[in-house]
């Protein structure tokens, strides 16, 4: 932090902190009840609402900031927003141990979804993804993973038929979202995690309400960081999901490689000059 705001005690200058994207009125109905993700005057920073951080200089709110701890590599510290989201999806749906997880889409998001479902206790986690290197990430993690196309044989297979207990789409395209539908079982969960690009979005209706599954839907964070930096702590979230690292000058091909999939590509953080 270059400087704090005469109010402000809990932080100092110099300090490092993981910044909550979301800027929240935290007055309304919504912040009241604990639910800042759905205020209504909010503002997300690197959106249209606002301004992002690839910039020499920003002005937050204080609550917005929480420390970073000493032992923790600036690597772990752009770990912390991502796995706060996923936090906020055990706010909303509980993992419980011996279930098995189906997680649809081996980007950043569902290889943090895999990794939190293990920490949670989860028996198995069966993954897909549509490129070679993702599913080699996600076996790296110890979960079980294919191509797309083999998704349904591998769910039949390791649970006898019976659906997976939880299905979290990290994908958000109709692809995964009803294959995710396809291998729920009965009275079980689907959670989206992915923003699909396009709408309307078609999704499978027919299975969802058959077989009585839950949609629970996540958006962002919600103020997750405390809890996020202690999953961190532990060890449970791998270093190794960041796979690039650029400096701020290379910002334009980072986004490139990102759109692309390039040169095994898992998360990618942007450095900036000490």
């Amino acid at each position: 932090m270059a400087a704090v705001g005469s109010g402000v005690t809990e932080l100092k200058r110099g300090d490092r902190v993981s910044i909550e994207p979301t800027i929240s009125c935290g007055h309304c109905e919504w912040c009241l009840k604990g639910q800042h993700n759905n205020c209504m005057a909010s503002r997300f920073m690197g959106s249209p609402q606002a301004p992002g951080l690839l910039r020499e200089y920003a002005v937050i709110p204080a609550h917005n900031a929480t420390p970073v701890p000493q032992s923790f590599s600036y690597t772990q510290a752009s770990l912390i927003e991502p796995v706060a989201v996923i936090m906020h999806m055990l706010e909303l749906v509980e993992i419980r141990a011996g279930q098995t997880v189906a997680v649809l889409g081996a980007g950043p998001m569902g290889l943090l979804a895999a990794a939190v479902a293990r920490k949670a206790g989860a028996a198995r986690v069966l993954m897909a993804d549509k490129l070679p290197h993702r599913i080699r990430m996600a076996e790296d993690l110890g979960a079980t993973a294919v191509p797309m196309a083999q998704f349904g044989e591998l769910v039949a297979d390791q649970t006898r038929g019976r659906g997976v207990d939880i299905a979290i789409d990290a994908a958000g395209v109709p692809e995964t979202i009803n294959m995710a539908l396809a291998v729920t079982t009965l009275g079980g969960t689907f959670v989206l995690i992915g923003i699909p690009n396009h709408t309307p979005v078609e999704v499978d209706l027919f299975n969802l309400q058959a077989k009585e599954i839950r949609f629970q839907p996540l958006k962002r964070s919600n103020h997750q960081s405390q809890p996020a930096i202690a999953l961190l702590a532990s060890g449970a979230i791998p270093e190794a999901i960041v796979t690039h690292r650029l400096g701020i000058e290379q910002a334009p091909e980072a986004f490139q490689m990102l759109a692309e999939y390039r040169d095994g590509i898992g998360k990618l953080a942007i450095e900036f000059p000490a």
